[in-house]
This record gives C-alpha cells, structure tokens and sequence, in this order.
C-alpha cells in the first residue's frame, strides 16, 4: 500500500525512547485493520472484536473469516446429513423423513448461528468501513438477487485511504 497502516511518530528516537509500542512489535492495535493478517490472528480478532462496528477490517481480516465460517458450515452440513441418515424413512406420501440424529445437527447449526451472527455483521460493516463506505451499505444484501453480490465486490475491493475517517483510535 502506498500510506502509513499506522500513525508513528515523527520525533527522533533517543538512546532512552527505544521502547517500542506493542503494536510496532508485531500486530496492530486491535482499534486498527491487519493488513495481511495471517489465518490465526485473523480468527482471534474476530472474537475479539465480537460487536465493535466502528473501525476497519482489512481484506485478509475478513476473507480469512470467510473461509472459516464456509468450512464450518460445509462441515456442519455434512454432519447432518450424516447424523439424519441414520433412522431416517419413507413417508406414506413418499416425503423422506430424516432420522433422530439430524436434530443434533439442527441444534449444532442455531448455536453456531446465534454464536457468530454479531460478529460476522460487525467484521463485514468495519470491513466496508476500510473501502470508504458507509456500514449503513450493509443493507444492500436486503436487496433480493443483486443485494449479495453489490456486498460480494465491496468487500472484495482494495482498501482506501480515506477510510482511515472511521478509525478511533484508544489508548
């Protein structure tokens, strides 16, 4: 990227000023995206940050939780079927009619559900924060057929540096 991820500060460093920040050690502030997040620390922000909807997420914050959210519902899908497999029959109106099992995947996806719905909003609103857009434009996936897909190219393009007017900045 062609500006400063991070405000650092401009006056000289002295023998006695070497003690760095905690984030110039390694990872941001959690108030500031992480470019090029690796896979781990992508996945501990977002619980971290769980319903903070101020702020920006960088692409690889975002895309990394996406891919985790798809296995684990790809993984969950397939326990399902699996689990309702077993037992399961034919109706008098040759309807299927899973078997006990697909209840406990049943219960398995609402968990997961209610467990990363807050977060997964707020990561996609700051997410839409770093591309200059207002998080309000989250809505748009309310739009039937093109709702999904306007969010799909916003979160997918390039960071902006006047997004940076979203950041708030803590001590």
């Amino acid at each position: 990227m062609s500006y400063p991820q991070y405000s650092t500060p401009q006056t000289p460093q002295t023998p006695q000023q070497t003690e760095l920040q905690p984030w110039q050690s390694g990872e941001p502030p959690l108030w500031a995206p992480y470019y090029g997040a690796p896979f781990p620390a992508a996945c501990k922000r977002f619980f971290a940050k769980y319903a903070t909807f101020s702020g920006r997420a960088s692409r690889s914050e975002y895309w990394w939780w996406a891919l985790v959210s798809f296995v684990v519902y790809i993984v969950l899908s397939v326990l399902t079927l699996l689990l309702g497999a077993d037992g399961a029959a034919v109706g008098r109106d040759g309807t299927s009619v899973p078997g006990p099992g697909s209840t406990v995947g049943l219960i398995l996806f609402i968990v997961w559900y209610v467990a990363v719905i807050v977060p997964s909003l707020a990561l996609t609103v700051r997410r839409l924060h770093d591309v200059n857009f207002s998080g309000w434009m989250l809505l748009l996936g309310l739009v039937p057929f093109v709702g999904g897909i306007i969010l799909l190219v916003f979160t997918a393009l390039a960071s902006k540096p006047e997004g940076q007017r979203f950041d708030q900045p803590v001590a």
